[in-house]
């Protein structure tokens, strides 16, 4: 029995020590990947790069979920909560915004009635002008990546 204890614990901070290797190694190709992808220097911290990718990514998903809504008002519920900003007079610069409640609480900026039309208004008119989910994706995904690359470029 004594040797069976051994042989248990001997494999267990094997697999430990092997599981933390590779967690490391693919923590370093992530952080490889974001400077790539971002166009930034070997030296530079990977960690707001990696942030940048991450709020990204959300941003696109919040856009694409706004476009469906709007596009084809499914779900329901979603399309109840946002609202088309209603103009006063019949303008040429009138845009396709939404309407984008106020509030003070960060945390109340994360739910959708908040954050989709703030992420909506701020995307140009040539991605907000597609006619189908994938012209929208592709033009999205090209909006967003030239923002990324704009900001980082610098650095």
């Amino acid at each position: 029995m004594r040797h069976a204890g051994f042989k248990r614990r001997q494999f267990t901070s094997f697999s430990t020590t092997n599981w933390f290797s590779k967690l490391q190694q693919l923590q370093r190709v992530q952080n490889n990947a974001a400077r790539i992808v971002l166009e930034a220097s070997r030296r530079s911290h990977a960690s707001p790069l990696l942030s940048t990718l991450h709020w990204q990514r959300i941003d696109y998903k919040v856009a694409l979920l706004t476009f469906k809504v709007r596009s084809t008002s499914t779900p329901s519920y979603l399309r109840l909560l946002i609202q088309d900003r209603e103009h006063g007079r019949n303008l040429r610069s009138t845009t396709m915004a939404l309407c984008q409640p106020f509030t003070t609480i960060t945390f109340a900026k994360r739910a959708f009635r908040c954050s989709a039309p703030a992420v909506w208004n701020s995307l140009p008119q040539t991605v907000l002008s597609s006619n189908s989910v994938a012209v929208f994706k592709s033009k999205l995904k090209t909006f967003l990546f030239s923002l990324a690359f704009s900001s980082f470029s610098a650095h």
